[in-house]
């Protein structure tokens, strides 16, 4: 992925007071930060923010964090944020660390248009891998509940098998989303890639307590 740079990205950052750079500070805190009891959805990779923002916005009784390791993809999105929102915070952070930042607190979340690593020898780099599935169990509080949005089939196909065999019901599945049934909140990812008649690729999974993976 070719990123432009953004020449005052370093002032965008220090300024806004939706950023966090450092997560792990307010592991196990986060309903401390945003003063409520209100449940957590993250964002894992939100690029320029649109989808976090617009939910943010339509729900003020839900909580969003989003999670972004570019400075100028990152710089982009703290832009679009409205002065006045109280349940959004974004935190500049590789999704490896995704455990550090958050300790069984997340109700949900979102894994829109992830990097598919579309080689073999890369499977484990993929947000729906065993490894980042692992590194979930730590992350969510009570049932756990996973939305995945993309164009790329295969890495469609292979979350699909990762999350049933790492015990997650299929709740939802979708092979065209916009044609089953049309999201009220896109991502701009999505906006391109269905102006261009591409189908979008959607799966809401769940797993509750007691659920453990297949052998």
């Amino acid at each position: 992925m070719r990123l432009r740079n953004v020449k005052n990205k370093e002032q965008i950052m220090e300024q806004s007071p939706y950023l966090i750079r450092d997560g792990s500070l307010y592991r196990g805190k986060w309903k401390t930060l945003f003063c409520n009891e209100n449940p957590i959805y993250v964002e894992i990779g939100m690029g320029k923010g649109q989808f976090l923002i617009q939910n943010a916005l339509l729900h003020p009784d839900i909580n969003y964090i989003g999670i972004e390791k570019y400075d100028s993809v990152l710089a982009k999105g703290l832009l679009k944020i409205p002065e006045g929102i109280f349940n959004l915070y974004i935190v500049r952070a590789d999704a490896l660390d995704i455990d550090q930042i958050f300790d069984h607190e997340v109700s949900l979340i979102y894994l829109n248009f992830s990097d598919p690593w579309p080689k073999n020898r890369h499977h484990l780099r993929r947000l729906t891998s065993r490894i980042f599935l692992e590194k979930y169990e730590q992350i969510f509080c009570g049932e756990k509940v996973l939305e995945v949005r993309t164009d790329n089939s295969s890495f469609y196909q292979y979350s699909l098998v990762s999350l049933s065999t790492f015990g997650y019901t299929l709740e939802e599945v979708s092979f065209d989303l916009h044609k089953d049934n049309m999201p009220l909140v896109t991502t701009e990812y999505e906006d391109k890639f269905s102006s261009l008649g591409l189908p979008i690729y959607f799966v809401r999974a769940f797993k509750d307590c007691k659920t453990k993976e297949k052998p």
